[in-house]
C-alpha cells in the first residue's frame, strides 16, 4: 500500500530550511504514530508461540528482509523514512496469517497431499487503517505548528 505524495520536491526544500529542532517534532509525531499502529496490530494478531507478535515493528529506514511492509513514509532526503512491519525470519508466515490460505493440493516433496484453507486473520492493515487518519493529522499538526514557530522566529 503505497502513498503517492504530490509536490514532494518542493516540500523537501521547505523541510530543508527548518531546523533540526523542528524536524525532532516531525520525527516525534511520526514515532507516536507508529507506536500505536504497532501497539494495536500486537494486540490484534493471533498467537501461538509469539513468533508473529514480536515480529511487528516499526523502524527508521527499511524495515529487515521478509518482512511484511505496512507502509513507508519518505522525504526525498530520506533521513525523515519510517516503516511499520510484521514478519522475518522466524516469523516468515506474516502473510498467510494476513490474508489466509486457500486449499490446495501439493506438489514436489509432498505430491497429493491436500493442504486445508487458512481463513485470514487481519492485524496489520486493520490496524494502519484504524490509526491513519489521527497519525496523519498528528503529523500535519506537528509540521504546522513547527512552521509556525519558524516563520514567527524570523
Amino acid at each position: 500500500m503505497a502513498a503517492t505524495i504530490q509536490n514532494l520536491k518542493r516540500l523537501q526544500k521547505k523541510l530543508d530550511r527548518l531546523p533540526a529542532v523542528v524536524k525532532a517534532r516531525i520525527r516525534e509525531a511520526m514515532e507516536q504514530g507508529a507506536e500505536e499502529i504497532v501497539a494495536l496490530a500486537k494486540s490484534l494478531v493471533p498467537v501461538d508461540s509469539g513468533a508473529l507478535k514480536n515480529s511487528i515493528g516499526w523502524t527508521w529506514g527499511r524495515a529487515p528482509r521478509g518482512a511484511m511492509t505496512l507502509g513507508t513514509v519518505q522525504s526525498v532526503g530520506g533521513d525523515l523514512t519510517i516503516t511499520i512491519y510484521a514478519g522475518d525470519a522466524d516469523a516468515w508466515y506474516a502473510r498467510f496469517v494476513e490474508f489466509g490460505t486457500k486449499a490446495h493440493t501439493a506438489g514436489g516433496m509432498f505430491e497429493g497431499a491436500t493442504i486445508p484453507a487458512i481463513p485470514a486473520s487481519p492485524f496489520f492493515f486493520v490496524s494502519f487503517r484504524a490509526n491513519r487518519k489521527r497519525v496523519k493529522s498528528r503529523i500535519t499538526r506537528a509540521i504546522n505548528k513547527a512552521a509556525k514557530e519558524v516563520a514567527s522566529s524570523g
